[in-house]
């Protein structure tokens, strides 16, 4: 479907000023264009009662919360734009209410499936093992998001410095430590590669090109596979929880996880809790004198 001018703006502005990937892109054209099918006509032309109208009709042909949840904020923010942009004199969506989501705990491994992963990589021959056990050990040491990964130059991590500046959603800029496993790992890929010169660390077929984020999970997956695991329970975003629910079993706090993820808002990286939860529990019951009775 076509879009009109003003949602071609609005999409043009969350590239341009935002720094908004092509997936993030994606998700809110799709957002845009079911209203407008709902609509009938350009999406910028709607008034309240048919955005109410149509997050009644999502409900009533059993799209989920989170669905309906992704498109009031996409609506929301589309509204927006158009009232500071001077398009309209008014946002019909001002009084959308988010639809309650359940709470739903992030999807992670143990420490000891991790290990298990990493000796499994350390097994795999050639450049599919070492990109393995290099993404392997970059994504559990840092906490990346897989598109992070996968835009490293080829040089990224070939110093003796401790931590690594990455350039995430947004544009926002965060720092993240660095192992000596993952720099040895990444040492090891860019010497897989020989005489050849990639681009990036994690190079694709094309040696211009970065890896596809489907041909990476189809290593983790074959790691999975030979580590003894569930396939479908790893991906990069799984290590990244693991990154996170590991560092708060031990000790890290959520204003630093918040830092090290590049999460904008503290309540993101508050779906962790439940892992501060089990620790103070285990706190309480090994040291206050009232469990010992």
């Amino acid at each position: 479907m076509t879009i009109d001018g003003p949602t071609e703006a609005f999409l043009e502005m969350l590239a341009a000023e935002r720094g908004a990937a092509r997936n993030t892109l994606a998700a809110y054209r799709t957002d845009l264009e079911d209203f407008s099918i709902f609509f009938g006509a350009g999406a910028a032309q709607a008034s309240a009662a048919d955005v109410s109208a149509y997050l009644e009709s999502l409900h009533a042909s059993g799209r989920s919360a989170r669905t309906a949840a992704r498109r009031v904020s996409a609506l929301r923010q589309f509204f927006l734009f158009l009232l500071r942009e001077g398009i309209r004199a008014d946002n019909p969506a001002a009084e959308l209410a988010t639809p309650r989501l359940p709470q739903s705990l992030p999807k992670t491994l143990s420490e000891a499936e991790v290990d298990r992963l990493f000796i499994a990589a350390r097994e795999i021959k050639g450049m599919p093992g070492l990109k393995t056990l290099a993404g392997l050990e970059i994504l559990y040491a840092t906490g990346l998001r897989v598109t992070e990964l996968l835009s490293l130059p080829a040089a990224a991590l070939a110093t003796d410095a401790a931590m690594l500046l990455i350039k995430g959603k947004g544009g926002r800029e965060r720092i993240v430590p660095l192992s000596d496993a993952a720099k040895e790992a990444a040492g090891a890929l860019r010497a897989g590669y020989g005489k050849q010169k990639p681009r990036y660390l994690f190079a694709g077929r094309d040696l211009k090109q970065p890896m596809t984020r489907q041909g990476f999970a189809l290593l983790l997956k074959q790691a999975a596979l030979a580590a003894g695991l569930d396939p479908a329970r790893l991906s990069p975003h799984v290590l990244r929880h693991a990154f996170a629910s590991h560092l708060l079993a031990h000790g890290a706090d959520l204003r630093s996880l918040q830092k090290l993820l590049g999460h904008a808002d503290i309540a993101t990286t508050q779906i962790y809790t439940h892992v501060l939860a089990e620790r103070l529990q285990r706190l309480v019951e090994a040291h206050h004198p009232l469990a010992r009775v």
